[in-house]
Parts: C-alpha cells; structure tokens; sequence
C-alpha cells in the first residue's frame, strides 16, 4: 500500500519521464524498487514508457495502452514466424518446459 506521499512523488517521477524532462538515477531506483513490488505501479511505468514513445496514437491502440493490454515494447524481440515459443522457455523449470 502506498502512502498518499509517495503516490505523488512515484506520479511525478512518471510525469517527468512522460515528458522526457531529465531524471536522476536515483529516482529510477525509486521508481523501480515499487513497480517491482506493486502492480500498480508496475503498471503507471508501462502505461508512461508506452505514451513517451506513441503520444500521438489514438484508437483502438489507445484503448488498449490505457487499458493496459497493449505491448509494452512495440519493437517486441519475439516474431513469431522466426522465433521458437520454446527458447523462450529455455531458462525455465524442467515441468514448465515443452516436452
């Protein structure tokens, strides 16, 4: 749970990036230590890196980013008619791995 204090200082970090407006490492760490920990926050970071890098998308593509459904990374390194879905699991536990 955040407290209203913190809320505000993670938000105006996610502004700041949003606008592509200089932040300090340490505020990244900030930052990161909650979203690695809330999934809110985890979802905030998702939600600015995707409008920095697409501000001008509106749609069917802006529905899904504020809904949180889009692709985070649009430059996604997975293509499916290249790629093995099963590399992907290569680093997985031996019962998640395809047989």
């Amino acid at each position: 749970m955040l407290t209203p204090t913190t809320r505000l200082k993670l938000q105006a970090i996610l502004r700041r990036i949003e606008a592509a407006q200089p932040v300090t490492l340490q505020e990244r760490i900030y930052l990161q230590k909650f979203a690695s920990r809330d999934g809110a926050v985890a979802s905030w970071v998702r939600r600015t890196e995707r409008r920095r890098l697409h501000d001008a998308d509106d749609g069917l593509d802006r529905l899904l980013s504020d809904l949180d459904l889009a692709d985070p990374d649009p430059a996604s390194p997975f293509h499916p008619g290249h790629d093995d879905i099963g590399d992907w699991f290569s680093g997985a536990p031996h019962w998640l791995r395809r047989s």
